[in-house]
């Protein structure tokens, strides 16, 4: 990434056989970001030569990446400059998101972050949970209206680099190496992440997040946490940094999922709070979240926290006592910066993973 511009642009040193993919990366990103612009203009903005500027765009052309959209408006004298933009025909993405408590969510996603086709598969667990969310991917590739480049999935839990997931209570997953098993059956490059590090990522890139500093707590079946600083989601070298579902609030709570007793999640899920009707335990919830969240944005100093699941249980007395919890228990400069929010876009994790994709495949962030 680099420090002059855009702080989500990589910065990687790029060995010779990677030159091409390098210089088309650097297009693909600025009309990403700035949208449709002139080969001249591309050229000055990323210092490539008009030459390598006109052949690149000429391939992605023919792979139906990015396409000629017509002259600038407002151009009179001379040759009217010709705009380029993402082409509207460009490949397609498979996502799907098993945050949800009541089902799994997929998506058809294209580069921009929109949704084309929706689906939904119910929830299960264990090996049945994997052939579910295989059957749900094969219904997506099915009707996607154009070639999908990849598959992407935000899943509960600890996910490694290579998309194994290492550990998932609430799906009785352990060392289940989705990624590698979705590739293998659809065929398709797949990227596998934890939920709401992509969902960080998905606000950061398309929402109204600082990604500067943000961390995005996603409530479901579970409770998990992604922060993003400088851009980058931060995993840490156990993969496990933002797992804030399984810190112990209460010794003598309920049992886990996990195996502990009193995690946070076993009263700040989805179900949990579902079954706490009454607003004193909803508002206790709220406040062992506040407790929980304080040492993370303090230590961190991150001024951007979101909440991301059921607007109808977290709306009120749990998003009231979560940002009181923080407010008395950080510096007065702290707590009068903090910002601590509901975001109630539920294409969120699906658009955190196609981002992904995106990534992965043609190293647009």
């Amino acid at each position: 990434m680099t420090t002059t511009t855009s702080p989500r642009r990589a910065t990687a040193k790029v060995r010779p056989a990677d030159t091409r993919r390098h210089h088309r990366t650097l297009l693909l990103q600025h009309l990403v970001d700035e949208g449709p612009t002139t080969r001249a203009d591309l050229s000055r903005a990323t210092g490539l030569t008009r030459v390598t500027v006109s052949d690149l765009v000429a391939e992605m052309v023919q792979e139906s990446l990015v396409e000629d959209i017509g002259a600038r408006p407002g151009t009179h004298l001379g040759k009217p400059a010709t705009l380029v933009a993402v082409s509207d025909a460009a490949p397609v993405i498979v996502a799907v998101d098993l945050s949800d408590d009541s089902g799994f969510d997929g998506a058809v996603v294209d580069l921009h972050g929109r949704v084309l086709v929706r689906e939904r598969a119910p929830f299960s667990r264990g090996a049945e949970a994997v052939d579910g969310v295989s059957r749900l991917v094969e219904r997506l590739v099915e009707a996607a209206p154009r070639r999908v480049l990849g598959i992407g999935v935000g899943t509960p839990g600890i996910v490694d680099d290579s998309g194994v997931v290492i550990q998932a209570p609430n799906l009785a997953w352990d060392a289940v190496p989705l990624a590698a098993t979705l590739a293998e059956r659809h065929g398709l490059p797949t990227s596998v992440g934890n939920d709401a590090n992509i969902a960080a990522v998905a606000e950061g890139a398309f929402g109204d997040g600082d990604d500067a500093g943000l961390l995005m707590v996603t409530i479901g079946q579970g409770v998990g946490g992604g922060i993003l600083v400088d851009g980058h989601p931060v995993a840490g070298p156990l993969r496990s940094a933002g797992e804030i579902g399984h810190v112990v609030v209460d010794p003598d709570g309920s049992a886990c999922a996990c195996g502990n007793r009193g995690c946070l999640e076993t009263v700040l899920s989805a179900p949990a709070l579902r079954a706490a009707a009454s607003d004193d335990a909803r508002r206790h919830a709220g406040d062992l979240l506040g407790s929980v969240l304080t040492p993370i944005v303090t230590t961190l100093g991150i001024a951007d926290v979101v909440l991301h699941g059921p607007t109808d249980l977290l709306d009120g007395p749990v998003l009231e006592a979560a940002r009181a919890a923080v407010a008395r228990q950080s510096l007065p400069f702290v707590a009068q910066r903090i910002r601590i929010r509901l975001v109630a876009h539920d294409e969120l994790v699906l658009t955190g993973a196609a981002a992904l994709v995106r990534h992965r495949e043609l190293g647009v962030v």
